[in-house]
């Protein structure tokens, strides 16, 4: 953990009003309309969820909410922390998951960010199980705005050893090519166990300076991902250079 930065779970009005205004400030939503209001994490706090924060000193910086599932599960509904924190904060989760009798965690992010779906996958070593077409419909906070929320599921398994992912995570991607680019370049590669995607270096960016390419990019990402999972493959790694890992299930095999 990063010195002078300590996590702990947030109960009190005025600090889960704080993470309200955290969250706003990330989404980029006005501070009166949260993206996860506070009388909202307090309900969820009530019912057996917890909201982390990471604070430097006395300043947030950085939260999460989780909720309990079915079958010795959890779900995160979001997380979020300046660069360095984002661990810390999900083995915060991790521990308090543990502790409430959980095996596994479960959360979704946007498959084009692909920092993300590094830190997800690569990081962690958690597994992409499943992609969700437009899984808010429209959205109006100032990052996905004028998107479709296109969304992957990961599955974490807490019982495992957290420094350690799971194999493959950063296969270069080899193959012929599947599926080309709206840059026009290679967008997938697959073999007989693997699939290769390409997302863009930075959808956010794109989003912001050019709306119509980012979803072009969208749907060609889609069309792939899609294809692979219903074939039995798996989100398995991201490499630095954007390219996720798909891996064939023993199921499928």
């Amino acid at each position: 953990m990063t010195a002078g930065v300590t996590i702990r779970t947030v109960h009190d009005v005025a600090s889960l009003a704080a993470v309200a205004d955290y969250f706003s400030d990330v989404w980029r939503t006005p501070r009166t309309a949260p993206p996860y209001p506070a009388e909202v994490l307090h309900s969820l706090v009530h019912a057996g969820g917890a909201v982390h924060g990471a604070y430097d000193g006395q300043r947030l910086a950085g939260a999460s909410v989780a909720v309990l599932g079915a079958e010795r599960s959890t779900y995160s509904l979001v997380a979020a922390a300046e660069r360095g924190l984002g661990h810390a904060v999900k083995q915060a989760q991790r521990d308090w998951a543990l502790g409430a009798g959980a095996r596994t965690m479960r959360w979704t992010f946007d498959p084009l960010v692909g920092r993300n779906a590094r830190f997800n996958l690569a990081k962690l070593g958690a597994t992409g199980t499943e992609y969700l077409v437009d899984f808010y419909g429209p959205m109006t906070d100032g990052v996905n705005d004028g998107d479709e929320s296109d969304r992957l599921t990961v599955t974490w398994d807490l019982a495992g050893d957290p420094r350690t992912p799971a194999a493959p995570y950063d296969l270069a991607p080899r193959g012929p090519v599947t599926a080309t680019a709206p840059d026009g370049d290679p967008l997938a590669r697959r073999d007989e166990r693997h699939v290769w995607c390409r997302v863009p270096e930075d959808v956010v960016k794109l989003r912001a300076a050019d709306p119509a390419l980012a979803l072009r990019w969208r749907h060609a990402v889609r069309e792939v991902l899609l294809t692979a999972f219903a074939e039995g493959f798996r989100a398995t790694g991201m490499s630095r250079d954007g390219w996720y890992t798909l891996t064939r299930t023993e199921e499928a095999a």
